[in-house]
This record gives C-alpha cells, structure tokens and sequence, in this order.
C-alpha cells in the first residue's frame, strides 16, 4: 500500500509540476465543451479496484481542456487569487496529515496554527485585538458566522435567546445595506432563517456608497428594533468602500450591530498606501473575508471575526460527551459551523509566513497597480472606454457598437471573443445599466508583461470584430 501512495503521489507531482509550468503558455479558458466533459468523466461505475496512479492519470487525460487557468496571471473575471508556493505546499501537507481541525484534541497542531493564523490576519487588518475568530471554507461561510453572532446579540439585547428558542415569535431583526451588497450576505441571512426580505436597501451614491443621513433616516424610522447594518470594503465591480468613520458611530447611536462585507477590500489595510479606505472599519462589531482572494491561499480559505466574543461563541458552540475537551486549548468548532473540518489554518498560515507584512503589502499594492494599468491600456484602445478606473484592484471597461445600434450586446460579444481567445478570461456585469467588461487583479502570479500581453489580445480582438 505505501508503495501504491508513492506512485499515486508521484504521479500527481509529476502532473501538478506540468500544469504550473504550462500556465503562461495554455489558454486561460476551457477548451472543451460541456458534452465532452461529461463523456469524459461520467464513466460507469467499476466493479473492481484501479491502480491508484491509473486512476491519478486518466483524471488528468479526462479533465484536460476542462481546467480554467484562474492560478495564472491572466485570470481576470471574479476576486480569484493563485496560490502562493508555501501556500499551496502546506495544503498538500494537509490532505497528507489528514486532521480532523475540530478540536485541539483531534489535531494539536492544526488548532494552534489556526489560531496563529487568526492573530496575524487580525493584526494585518487592523482589526481589534480582542475579536475572536474562525476559519471557514470563504466569505459566504464568514457571513453565516458572523451574522449568527449578530442575531444572538440583537435578540439577546430584546430578552430573546435565539439558540435556545429559536425565530417563532422572536422579535422581527432589520437589516439595513446599501443597495450593492454581495448576493452571499443575503444567502447568509437565508441560511440563519432572517428572510431575504429582511433587508432594506438604501439606494448608494453614484460611487455605490452609503450615505449617512440615508442610514440615519432609516433607523430612526424604527429607533427600537433590534437592527443589523451591512457595510462594504470593497464593492464588488468598483472596489468602493463605504465611509466607516461617519456610518458607523450614526449606526451605534441606535444600538444596531455593524457587519462589513471585506471580502477583498479588507485587505487594503495591509497597505499603508490604501489604508486609509478603511479609516474607521475597526470601529464595526463583525468582519468577513477571504484568504484564497487577495492572500492568495487554495481555496477553501475564509475569515470571520467578532467583536463580542461571547455572541460569537453563544451562536456556535456545541458539548458533547464523547469529545475530548482541554480547557487551556480553543476548540475550533466552538467558534465555527462545522464539527469535522479540513485544517485550513496551515495553508493560511504558510502564506503568511512566506509573505511577511511586507510581502502581503506589497501583493496589495502591485495588484492595484497592475489593475490600474490593464484598464487604462485596454481603455485607451480604439473601440473600448473606461468607465470605472480602479482606486484598488477592480476596474470596468466597456466597449461601444462601431455601428451605434447596441453597446450591451457588442460589449458581450467583445468578452466572449476575447475569452474564445484563450490569452485572457474576463466575465461581464450590468453597472447602471451598461454592459461592461470586469477587471479585477487579485494573483501573485501576474506581472507587467502579462498586463501588456492582456492588452495586445483585446486589441487583436477588436480589430478582428471590426473588420
């Protein structure tokens, strides 16, 4: 058996080599299409075993054409990083190692990374010190986390124990956002039994800001009910971020709970150049981001924080007799919604040991930079306009008809075209009513030469629609 893992392993180093190597070089999209995939993989059941390496080959052969090229520095549709190399080193160690990340009894180890690793993001973001944490599988998870905690509170301040009696009769909680919020914190409130149709949203300013005497007028309306309001750090086709500073002290004027939707845009704190776009965020009482964003962790890599660690640990925790407890030790699952978990803490952790603060800075900072000039070179190409130019790491670009009759429709065709291409993946977003072409910039992996190559590809794709 252990010779069969040898040669199962390394045949998926072998192929994992393979795939890095070729990613400047591959098309970034699939090159195949829906049906071949399913021919491929949806074999019939075996009745027998397989040699592990065979079995290791023939997904690599099946899945060929099928694998987008999101860890390369081409990748530019969704928020979606690489893996940097300690990164993705320690997430094969942790499959290998195999821990149950639940308890610090079922894998010491696992527990005190993770909560290294909740410390030192923490401290990058500027979040404080007192907050608890949990890792979670991403930012969707974070929400649940997050506004669990927030609905134990805000009950709790109502005389309602929520983990005990539930919602029947509870009093009815408000949220309160802007409306650009990230169809995952809505999700989130589903998932916690609120209703999608417990958010009021408050039309944003033309940058997709929340206005204070909005939010204001809002919770005067109805000064005494138990009120969640969620911010942005980092709106997702523009990168804008709600003004911390003035919200959220009009927000605890009324008692409410502040939740902010980081899931990129937190990391502008690690910044000294773009920290000041979350002036004021350490200010909220809840935090959710990525790690296998802008950290540039495999995915499976979130983070939610709390400020009142015991709403946090009231809406999460769970005793059993069979589990083994050590009372110096934080188990994890008391602060996260899973029982058995993956020990993403090493991943995370292993990042950030190789980054550094510096190094973690300066991802933030080129990405921005590299941001900014994609959507300026592509921009300044006949035939393409900016219309959002990144203040971090998100742009908007659109491109109008040649023949005036539909801007939307030519727009999508230019992203298909380019897409179809193979040397760049974007994907498109409705902003105001225009079609237009997203850029977002979140990999280590990318560099100038790769920016310029992006360039040169939209504008063969252009020319050749044009002509």
């Amino acid at each position: 058996m252990q010779d069969e893992t040898t040669r199962a392993l390394g045949r998926a180093i072998h192929h994992s080599l393979q795939h890095l190597d070729q990613l400047p070089y591959a098309p970034v999209g699939p090159t195949v299409d829906l049906a071949t995939m399913r021919r491929r993989l949806l074999r019939p059941l075996g009745d027998g075993p397989l040699p592990a390496e065979q079995v290791i080959d023939e997904l690599v052969a099946d899945s060929a054409g099928g694998i987008v090229g999101s860890a390369g520095g081409r990748f530019h549709a969704w928020v979606v990083g690489g893996s940097v190399p300690a990164a993705l080193a320690a997430d094969w160690l942790t499959s290998t190692w195999d821990q149950n990340a639940g308890l610090y009894a079922a894998g010491p180890a696992a527990a005190i990374a993770e909560e290294a690793t909740g410390a030192w993001v923490s401290e990058l973001l500027g979040l404080p010190r007192q907050a608890s944490f949990a890792l979670v599988t991403g930012c969707q998870m974070a929400h649940a986390t997050c506004l669990a905690a927030a609905r134990n509170a805000v009950l709790r301040s109502k005389g309602w124990d929520v983990e005990a009696d539930g919602l029947q009769g509870a009093p009815a909680i408000r949220v309160i956002s802007g409306n650009q919020r990230h169809s995952s914190t809505t999700r989130a409130l589903r998932l916690l039994g609120l209703g999608k149709n417990c958010v009021i949203d408050i039309p944003a300013d033309d940058q997709y800001r929340l206005r204070p005497a909005d939010l204001e007028a809002e919770l005067r309306r109805e000064p005494d009910r138990p009120t969640i309001v969620l911010l942005l750090a980092g709106e997702l086709c523009t990168g804008s971020f709600d003004p911390f500073r003035e919200l959220i002290p009009i927000a605890k004027k009324y008692n409410a709970w502040v939740h902010v939707d980081g899931a990129f845009g937190l990391w502008a704190a690690a910044s000294a150049r773009f920290r000041h776009l979350t002036d004021g965020v350490d200010l909220a009482d809840s935090w959710a981001t990525d790690g296998h964003k802008w950290l540039n962790v495999p995915y499976d890599s979130g983070f939610a924080f709390v400020r009142d660690n015991a709403a946090h640990l009231a809406s999460m925790s769970s005793r059993e007799s069979y589990l083994i407890y050590d009372g110096n030790a934080r188990d994890q699952m008391d602060w996260n919604p899973e029982f058995s978990r993956r020990a993403r803490g090493f991943a995370a952790y292993a990042a950030i040991r190789q980054l550094g603060r510096s190094g973690v800075e300066q991802l933030v900072d080129r990405c921005c930079d590299l941001a900014l000039a994609l959507v300026r070179g592509v921009g300044a190409l006949p035939g393409a306009e900016i219309v959002w130019e990144p203040q971090i790491n998100q742009g908007l670009v659109r491109f109008p008809d040649p023949a005036g009759l539909d801007d939307n429709a030519w727009t999508d065709k230019v992203i298909a075209a380019i897409l179809a291409s193979g040397e760049a993946f974007f994907g498109g977003t409705t902003w105001h009513g225009s079609r237009c072409m997203r850029v977002s910039v979140s990999n280590w992996r990318t560099t100038q030469a790769e920016v310029d190559r992006v360039i040169a590809a939209v504008e063969n794709v252009l020319k050749r629609l044009e002509s």
